[in-house]
């Protein structure tokens, strides 16, 4: 086989700008931003210029990049076989890891069904719940709804889009959806009119009561991202709110799915957000940071109680009827074996911990931005909302693009960042060293500082 030219900087530029479309990008302003290698929290582009991984490659890296251990895991799979079909049969390496994950889960969730991303696991978890209502020993075929928050993110597939509640994202799908019941953002820093911040978790919880209370006979599921709504702006719900819906979806029968895509793996400060309020989910939904984010996978994973309801002769059809060519490869459960692994080999939640810590004590320097409206952390994710007026909260012009022209400026300082709009995220690495997280700070310092002199 004859090698092919390898490409120039220039005509990589150029293809990436006319051949390859981009998620989330608007390609008539796209300018290519192309990264050859990555080592540790490094990323290196085709200029050689290096850049601390502030945002973990979108919320997945977290041993850093081309570790060893993960890379001579995934090669030594490689030498047994690459990919073997979930449809049927399996291979040693996906069962070891479907074992492993039931072992470090919120107690309960004994049965994983693997998928290939995100969405793909949320979509799973939605067609699970409505499935069981219609198969369980005393079937309720009235549960055909869910519940799920404003401002949700929960993936790009149709039934993901319809619990998720980003307008800009999906408004154009929305003849393709199906109905959702919307519950107000658990917000602390936005709070709604009257309401003391000390009051809030019981105002948010008492909204959801009230939806309950009318339409339990109706409602399949409620769908939640525990602690962290993600791409809603890093948005922390207020201590006791996940608990408590686990409370009233237990008292008023209704499932709870927990979609730790983001926040799951350590990036909280413990394995699962969900540990955080000893809250166990019937549906528990994980990707990103799985397979430490060297390979696409997914997991959702259920309780007994749900699993026992699709078992049947086959001829009765209770069987889940859902499958990805790709769902359970061998080569990205050993990455997943491996970086559970590194969990213990290098300590890493301690690591994370003991960074968490130093972030927040670094994160409140920033306060003498009058730009800066809200800084709000838990563990390894921190956002950091810039706002037009501090004392009313009044955000900036979406058009101003006041998150991404500081990101830019951030680039300059050695440090890549991918905002959500005027919210700055931080979510490096769970390997991040104390002397990179300064780094990383320091970066924001000096991006903001730069924005308002101009």
């Amino acid at each position: 086989m004859n090698d092919s030219a390898k490409l120039s900087r220039n005509e990589l530029i150029d293809i990436d700008k006319s051949r390859v479309w981009h998620a989330f990008t608007q390609m008539s302003e796209y300018q290519p931003f192309i990264i050859d290698r990555a080592n540790g929290v490094y990323l290196y582009d085709v200029d050689g210029n290096q850049y601390i991984d502030a945002v973990s490659s979108v919320w997945c890296n977290v041993h850093g990049h081309c570790h060893p251990y993960l890379n001579d895991a995934i090669n030594e799979q490689l030498q047994k076989v690459a990919h073997v079909t979930s449809l049927g049969m399996s291979n040693p390496t996906t069962i070891e890891f479907a074992n492993r994950l039931v072992d470090i889960t919120p107690d309960g969730l004994n049965h994983v069904f693997f998928s290939g991303d995100g969405a793909s696991a949320v979509e799973v978890a939605l067609k699970m719940a409505f499935q069981y209502w219609h198969q369980r020993e005393n079937p309720k075929p009235s549960k055909t709804k869910y519940i799920a928050l404003e401002l949700a993110y929960h993936g790009d597939t149709l039934g993901s889009v319809s619990v998720g509640g980003v307008k800009r994202f999906h408004q154009m799908f929305e003849p393709l959806l199906f109905d959702c019941i919307r519950i107000d953002l658990p917000d602390t820093y936005r709070l709604p009119d009257g309401i003391a911040a000390d009051e809030c978790c019981h105002h948010y919880l008492a909204q959801v009561e009230a939806v309950l209370k009318s339409d339990h006979e109706e409602i399949a599921a409620l769908v939640v991202e525990p602690i962290v709504q993600g791409a809603a702006g890093l948005v922390m719900q207020p201590a006791g709110y996940l608990a408590g819906l686990r409370k009233l979806t237990h008292q008023y029968d209704v499932l709870l799915i927990c979609d730790e895509v983001a926040v799951g793996f350590g990036r909280t400060g413990t394995m699962f957000a969900c540990e955080q309020e000893d809250v166990q989910p019937d549906l528990l939904c994980l990707a990103k940071g799985i397979t430490a984010g060297y390979l696409a996978m997914s997991a959702t994973l259920a309780t007994t109680e749900i699993w026992n309801a699709f078992l049947a002769p086959s001829h009765e059809a209770r069987t889940f009827f859902h499958g990805h060519t790709y769902a359970g490869n061998p080569v990205a459960a050993a990455a997943g074996i491996a970086s559970l692994d590194l969990f213990n080999a290098e300590s890493t939640l301690e690591n994370v911990n003991r960074r968490a810590e130093q972030l927040t004590n670094r994160l409140s320097m920033l306060t003498k931005h009058e730009i800066v409206g809200d800084i709000r952390q838990r563990g390894l994710i921190a956002g950091i909302e810039l706002v037009a007026d501090r004392d009313t909260k009044q955000p900036f012009d979406a058009q101003l693009s006041v998150g991404a022209t500081i990101c830019n400026h951030m680039m300059r300082y050695g440090v890549w960042m991918r905002p959500l709009r005027n919210v700055l995220v931080i979510m490096p690495p769970l390997c991040v060293s104390a002397e990179q997280l300064d780094e990383i700070v320091d970066a924001i310092d000096n991006a903001i500082t730069e924005f308002c002199q101009h």
